[in-house]
């Protein structure tokens, strides 16, 4: 199997280009390949695949091999796939994913792509579609239960469930070991992604995050962008100004704007290497 090592701010995906390739079996392969000892070594596995309704569609598994319905980074790094390896001779496409169509505009330098910023959609706050088995309207600033401690949490889907919390000190967060409670607690069914979030002023914040199926990788995009919502929904930060997101991996401006109501996301997009394996 041919493949391409990609990251967006950290984010590292096993691209395979599925109009040449064939996967039988994503959910052991992603397992395999995402090995950093044993196989290539990433967070997971993404299929780049033909669409009916998109120019393009995105299929991705985590690194346990359980599917995910959209991750941010990994869209920039889908667009800028196609489009240096001359798939397309667009710099804005239509992207299908399990989470609705994304469209994705690229930013390029020298004939490759550099940047890319994604419409990532309006943020969804309803517990029930998040989910969140909690009866309310919304959770924000809610307290939960976690291994007998209380956090405030605040809840947010932007295609995948996400529960943010604001801290004191980010890099303080013993991540390894409260991450996996916040994942499998019984309030989220589909498990949870969890954001850890470091204020820094109105329009800066740091972020560490747990990923379900991935642990802390060093950025999500989706994550960066539900924690934005969260920030503007405590008052923290405001619509319509680029709020940049610190995370291990690099930086991401996100801004969520008032009048379409959706929330766009820019960042970087970069190949590591090519190769192949056997599967």
């Amino acid at each position: 199997m041919k493949f391409t090592k990609m990251h967006g701010a950290g984010n590292d995906y096993i691209y395979v280009n599925c109009f040449e390739e064939t996967v039988p079996n994503p959910t052991e392969t992603a397992v395999k390949v995402s090995d950093r000892h044993f196989g290539i070594g990433s967070d997971g596995l993404v299929l780049i695949e033909p669409s009916n309704i998109a120019d393009f569609k995105m299929d991705i598994y985590n690194s346990d091999g359980s599917q995910a319905k959209m991750c941010g980074n990994a869209t920039r790094c889908v667009a800028k796939y196609v489009y240096d390896n001359r798939m397309t001779e667009k710099r804005e496409i239509s992207l299908e994913t399990l989470s609705g169509i994304k469209t994705i505009k690229m930013f390029v330098e020298n004939g490759k792509v550099k940047s890319a910023a994604v419409n990532m959609g309006a943020p969804i706050t309803e517990p029930s579609k998040i989910p969140v088995n909690i009866i309310a309207e919304t959770v924000i600033n809610k307290p939960i239960n976690v291994a007998g401690k209380e956090y405030a949490v605040t809840c947010v889907s932007m295609g995948n469930p996400h529960c943010i919390l604001f801290v004191d000190d980010a890099d303080g967060i013993e991540i390894e070991r409260i991450g996996p409670l916040f994942e499998n607690h019984p309030l989220f069914p589909d498990r949870i992604n969890t954001e850890f979030i470091q204020l820094l002023d109105g329009k800066t914040f740091k972020m560490r995050v747990w990923e379900r199926g991935a642990g802390e990788t060093l950025a999500c995009g989706t994550g960066a962008c539900a924690s934005t919502a969260a920030a503007i929904l405590n008052g923290y930060c405001k619509k319509d100004e680029d709020i940049s997101v610190i995370l291990k991996g690099g930086i991401l401006t996100i801004r969520w704007d008032s009048k379409s109501g959706d929330i766009f996301m820019t960042g970087p997009a970069e190949t590591v290497c090519t190769g192949e394996i056997e599967i």
